[in-house]
């Protein structure tokens, strides 16, 4: 970047923006492949380079190439304008794939030459012939360009052609009365470069052929056609180079474009303005969405139904009661709760250490998905994909649909992973259990205590046993105080540490349900959110890049 703008500065002043713009076209083509046509991102891409290459060249020079079809006079052009006639020199008219080039004031202007691609030996150098005419130091700075013929039969001739033009600062298309409004030129060249029309000018050559009555009309209609392909304003000269008709003007008319130092910025700027234009055509000029978080919290609902959230859900409701009612209830009837299965482990949520190595420590037996679960997914992961994708094109509406679903085959197992690896916290029984556990084993003890002094007393006489003293608490023996005290007040602690368990498991659920929809949240932003934010944050960056680029 930093070799770019040093490059603009040379090339025009300070306070032009075209090296922003190229790199922000760059950065836009990047930021597009694989969400656009490959052919509009390597267009862009080609366009961006280009224009790079030629700000590190010298800003002294300006390429003006003459372009023509075969008989418009091209060469008789070029060499009225050279002031040489070429064959003179050792030079004619190539008939092979390569241009000749006329440089005035080739100090400077060798890499631009080696960047064009022109062999030395189609180089003329206008500096060791300068005469003192002011004509010559006008065209000074000008490296003028023989083009072969766009229409000929040979394909390195089209190639070339097709090349240089790309590359050219200015570009003088040479006509011919018989030929100017064929299709070839038109369609092939001239439409393709519509905004270009400050880098361009017409010559229509031969005009001593064309009988004067028909003179005007004939300019007026090449002006029409060219209006037709999108270039306005485009100067449109008579010429005869034969004659040296109107030679003159043409050769001022582009020595004054070179003196204005414009032409090179002008070509550069509309080259990255119409492939800015054509990548924001292809990937649309909507503002980059934000992700809703409405659609987010519906698609972790999906997300968690499917994976079987509220089942877990109550079976760590459950598993809490039974294991915390085994813990604190009447102990003469605890045990029997020993004989129902623990919901936890029959979901392979809680086995233990040894438990886990044999079934895996990802894999549960949580019921799989329904159709109508798999469904819902589906239908939220569409419902955030075609938000996001809303005032795109609809080649990046596609890119973030596929994004969306690019990681869903993993899905099923990605769930149970974050199931089977969530704490629930359902293994531990409450602090309070331990003491109501020591409580109840104090009552039970109690009662029997109390049992077994009774029958002491109710059989002790019959064994001829001395009976033992009876305190009494109010009206009552102390012995049935504590049997009838220990069984009843067990069962009402009993009663009690129900309500407190019923509390504790709901509260334990609800942890449980969050920490569930924490880790589910989790997996749907890895498997849909981020790479829908990763298609977002390159369509910013594109549009960041189209927005300097378009400046």
């Amino acid at each position: 970047m930093t070799s770019l703008l040093e490059g603009a500065k040379k090339l025009v002043t300070r306070s032009s923006d075209i090296g922003a713009r190229v790199d922000g076209l760059e950065r836009a083509a990047a930021a597009a492949r694989g969400r656009v046509d490959d052919d509009v991102a390597d267009h862009a891409t080609a366009v961006a380079e280009r224009a790079a290459g030629r700000l590190k060249l010298s800003a002294d020079h300006t390429v003006v190439a003459l372009a023509g079809a075969t008989g418009s006079g091209k060469s008789s052009t070029f060499n009225a304008l050279s002031g040489l006639e070429l064959a003179a020199v050792g030079v004619r008219r190539p008939t092979t794939s390569w241009a000749t080039a006329c440089v005035w004031g080739k100090e400077g202007a060798e890499e631009l030459l080696e960047w064009l691609g022109i062999p030395a030996r189609h180089q003329v150098t206008r500096d060791s012939m300068l005469s003192k005419a002011d004509e010559d130091v006008e065209m000074r700075g000008v490296v003028l360009l023989d083009l072969p013929d766009h229409d000929s039969t040979e394909v390195s001739h089209h190639l070339e052609v097709d090349r240089l033009v790309q590359l050219a600062d200015m570009l003088v298309w040479v006509l011919d009365p018989q030929k100017y409004a064929d299709a070839a030129i038109h369609d092939r060249f001239l439409k393709p470069l519509a905004g270009h029309s400050d880098v361009m000018l017409v010559v229509l050559n031969h005009i001593d052929t064309v009988p004067e009555a028909r003179r005007a009309s004939m300019i007026d209609d090449v002006r029409r056609l060219l209006e037709a392909d999108g270039l306005t304003g485009v100067p449109v000269l008579a010429v005869s180079a034969r004659q040296g008709w109107g030679v003159d003007e043409l050769r001022a008319l582009i020595a004054k474009r070179v003196a204005e130092k414009k032409v090179t910025r002008s070509r550069l700027e509309a080259d990255v303005r119409s492939a800015a234009q054509r990548l924001q055509d292809a990937v649309g000029t909507g503002k980059a969405p934000t992700l809703s978080k409405e659609r987010i919290a519906a698609l972790d609902d999906a997300f968690a139904d499917a994976a079987g959230v509220p089942t877990v859900v109550q079976a760590v409701s459950d598993s809490t009661r039974l294991r915390a009612n085994r813990a604190t209830g009447w102990p003469v009837t605890a045990w029997f709760s020993r004989l129902k299965p623990d919901p936890l482990k029959r979901l392979h949520l809680d086995l233990g250490a040894s438990g886990k190595e044999l079934t895996g420590a990802s894999r549960t037996s949580v019921p799989k998905a329904t159709g109508v679960q798999r469904a819902r997914v589906d239908t939220e992961v569409r419902a955030l994909a075609d938000q996001v994708g809303e005032g795109m094109a609809p080649s990046w509406a596609h890119a973030v649909r596929a994004a969306s679903v690019s990681r869903l085959p993993d899905l099923n197992d990605r769930l149970d992973r974050a199931v089977s690896s969530t704490d629930l916290g359902a293994d531990r029984i409450p602090a309070w259990a331990g003491l109501v556990r020591v409580l109840q084993y104090v009552l039970i003890i109690s009662a029997l205590v109390g049992a077994g002094w009774l029958a002491l007393l109710a059989f002790g006489s019959y064994a001829r046993l001395p009976e033992p003293p009876t305190p009494e608490v109010g009206a009552f023996p102390l012995p049935t105080l504590m049997l009838l005290g220990g069984i009843g007040l067990g069962l009402l602690l009993a009663l009690v540490c129900r309500w407190l368990v019923s509390l504790t498991a709901r509260k334990r659920a609800r942890s449980a349900d969050k920490r569930l929809r924490d880790a589910i949240s989790e997996v749907s932003a890895t498997m849909v959110v981020e790479p829908i934010r990763a298609e977002l944050v390159s369509y910013g960056e594109v549009r960041d890049g189209l927005s300097a680029a378009l400046r």
